[in-house]
């Protein structure tokens, strides 16, 4: 059987006809045409790719995939069929082969910051931020000053820093804190101690060590844009002959590879608002367990847990609920935050009882069982209790604390935290509340069991 030859004077015409359509809107005439072109087997790469756009503009998503394999199988370079597959693919969230589709376009065309910028978006779709910095940061030295891509990267990096390590670095208690605490444990073990900073943050830990002596510091942090941020400005203050970053989690380090020796310091501050949230525990003993040699000194060494009943309406209403626009609706309080960071100078609450401490932890431990004490708290003013307002009081060394108590810490990066009860409680001057306080290894357990008193009971909340 033979085949007819190809006319190339009609697809000349059917080419011309096409683009005058398209040109004119007419999509649905032009598309026609464009077929017929490549049915004469003219100008095949060049009418391919319009018509695999067309067929992707009606949402025929699937053939448009087919003509843009056609292209590849064609020119597999072809940087355009790559993109155009991969933004495919994306809208559909298929993020795999969206991704892959285009590294291709990236890899056949290298200058073009468009591709960059979509690869950069798709990456941070699918969760992938960090690769998806790198790709904004070649998309913006391909087209330097861009607006958009600007926005995109510092967007994407606000959202991988929390936005506590601004408000922390400007805290300038804390930092003396620390300061004093790692200076004491350079001068009791000397310059040629090995420090281990697990968390760095910016490096300024880390600096304190060098800055007082320090000739091994070896610093780890697990947020690559933090950890490339923090030894550009170890270099800045040119500590970085003496300061080694490694963008790894400290459970990912090793002796012999990445510390030359078990550390004599360890210094540390991943303590969060609630003490326990960033996997503390787990930390300090893969430390003590790997990375330390015994006796080592830890910085912080301890930390606890400190509380006091309060009332607060404002609070309250964040955490209970009961009668909206007529209907009974309390039973949605049992889905609110069991606890919620608050400002301690700024939030309106009122005390029912003196500080107590509530947990303590020995951080130079080797071992922290999950644990649960009874706690028995004397009310001090009549009220109805919301729940617990609790902070903390880290104990760095010998002599030296730091704590941001509600009552006059207004400068720093931590909050103070409301462990809300279950329901309000009613209470009483004199009476005494019987606690269930502990911790699950991440998190602090607060709970109350009863009021010992007569006349105590449950609020009932108009």
């Amino acid at each position: 059987m033979t085949h007819p030859a190809p006319d190339h004077a009609f697809a000349r015409t059917m080419l011309e006809e096409a683009l005058q359509l398209q040109e004119a809107g007419n999509l649905a005439a032009a598309e026609p045409r464009y077929r017929m072109v490549v049915e004469q087997g003219y100008r095949v790469l060049e009418v391919l790719p319009i018509l695999a756009c067309l067929v992707a503009l009606r949402g025929a998503d699937d053939e448009a995939l087919a003509l843009w394999d056609a292209v590849l199988a064609l020119s597999p370079d072809h940087a355009v069929a790559h993109h155009e597959r991969g933004l495919i693919h994306a809208r559909a969230g298929r993020f795999e082969p969206a991704i892959a589709a285009l590294r291709a376009s990236c890899a056949a065309d290298p200058t073009d910051p468009v591709v960059a910028n979509n690869l950069a978006v798709t990456l941070a779709d699918a969760g992938r931020k960090s690769e998806a910095l790198e790709q904004f940061a070649r998309a913006l030295a391909l087209n330097p000053g861009n607006i958009h891509i600007e926005h995109q990267i510092r967007r994407l990096s606000a959202e991988m820093v929390p936005f506590w390590h601004v408000p922390m670095l400007n805290d300038t208690r804390r930092n003396d804190a620390f300061e004093a605490a790692i200076r004491a444990a350079l001068a009791k073990a000397g310059p040629d101690a090995r420090v281990l900073d697990i968390g760095t943050g910016s490096g300024l830990l880390a600096m304190m060590a060098a800055r007082a002596g320090a000739r091994h510091v070896t610093a780890c942090e697990m947020v690559p844009i933090i950890a490339a941020m923090a030894r550009r400005i170890i270099a800045d203050n040119g500590y970085d002959r003496q300061i080694a970053v490694h963008t790894l989690a400290s459970s990912e380090l090793s002796v012999g590879e990445h510390l030359d020796e078990p550390a004599d310091i360890l210094v540390s501050e991943i303590l969060s608002s609630d003490l326990l949230t960033e996997r503390v525990l787990d930390t300090f003993e893969d430390a003590h367990a790997r990375l330390l040699k015994p006796g080592a000194i830890v910085i912080p060494r301890a930390a606890a847990a400190i509380g006091c009943l309060v009332e607060s309406a404002t609070l309250a209403d964040y955490v209970f609920v009961q009668e909206v626009s007529g209907f009974d609706v309390a039973r949605f309080g049992a889905l609110a935050a069991p606890k919620l960071p608050i400002h301690g100078t700024m939030t309106d609450w009122k005390r029912l009882s003196e500080d107590v401490e509530l947990l303590r932890v020995d951080l130079t431990a080797r071992a922290h069982p999950s644990d649960l004490q009874l706690l028995s708290i004397r009310v001090t003013a009549d009220g109805i209790a919301a729940g617990i307002v609790q902070w903390m009081q880290v104990d760095l060394a010998e002599g030296i604390t730091f704590d941001n108590h509600p009552d006059g810490y207004t400068d720093g990066g931590w909050l103070q935290v409301l462990h809300a009860f279950p329901a309000p409680l009613a209470v009483r001057a004199g009476d005494v509340l019987h606690l269930a306080v502990g911790h699950d290894r991440v998190t602090l357990i607060i709970r109350p069991l009863e009021v010992a008193s007569a006349f105590a009971a449950r609020a009932q909340v108009a």
